[in-house]
């Protein structure tokens, strides 16, 4: 059993069906990386399995407990962390103020909330060096750790990242995919929804392929580097060396 399993998932907006009834898992200590096109329905195979958009059938469960119907603040009491596409801060309040909104539902318990900021920022020491610091003021790379490092203020079994590499520089590409091991190899698993297929393909176990909302092609990430099919579409036609 995976520690997240997605089983015949099906999403619509209106009379539009975005998910043909995917599946899909991710197993604890592993990245999984899901990849496709803009428009496949990455982002919302993500909004479902954070419980802001409501499926319109199949099953969702984190460690055995059903997701669906669940609010997005009890899944994420579960063990499930979201740092979404675009980043999302509050950028009028400062880095550690955006820190604390990310450990919200241990805010009753100062001490356990302040080691949390503690380990964040041990994480990811440029944060704590800009802890005062508005968050609307940092680097776009800067702006992404703090969306990781805040969704991981809960310490999550699994946190679901949305495209963290977007409108990043290549060198600040590689640092967010090393805090993205680094993450993993601490104990969190992770799902990655990532248009740099070459990069989540270097560091992720398995990948799945979306391709207008079904499941094209599945299996461990070093493979599907050497897959045609992933080359041509993805990889600009060169096998990626994933070792």
């Amino acid at each position: 059993m995976g520690l997240l399993e997605i089983r015949d998932l099906q999403v619509s907006y209106g009379n539009v069906e975005v998910l043909h009834g995917i599946s899909l898992d991710v197993a604890g200590g592993e990245i999984v990386a899901l990849l496709g096109s803009n428009g496949a329905g990455k982002t919302t195979t993500l909004r479902a399995i954070s419980g802001l958009i409501r499926p319109r059938a199949g099953q969702i469960t984190l460690d055995g407990h059903p997701l669906i119907g669940m609010r997005a603040h009890q899944i994420v009491a579960l063990g499930l962390g979201h740092a979404p596409e675009g980043r999302r801060m509050f950028g009028s309040l400062t880095v550690e103020e955006n820190l604390r909104l990310g450990g919200y539902l241990i805010r009753g318990d100062r001490a356990v909330l302040d080691q949390r900021m503690a380990g964040v920022y041990q994480t990811f020491p440029r944060l704590g060096e800009r802890r005062s610091q508005l968050a609307g003021t940092l680097s776009g790379g800067e702006q992404q750790m703090l969306a990781i490092a805040r969704a991981l203020m809960l310490r999550p079994r699994i946190v679901v990242l949305d495209e963290p590499s977007m409108g990043l520089a290549p060198k600040l590409v590689r640092v967010i995919f090393g805090m993205i091991s680094d993450i993993c190899a601490d104990g969190t698993s992770v799902l990655l929804v990532e248009q740099n297929a070459r990069q989540a393909l270097r560091i992720a176990h398995r990948a799945y392929v979306l391709e207008s909302g079904r499941i094209a092609l599945a299996g461990p990430a070093h493979e599907l580097a050497r897959d045609s099919r992933v080359r041509a579409a993805y990889l600009g036609g060169s096998a990626v060396a994933t070792d």
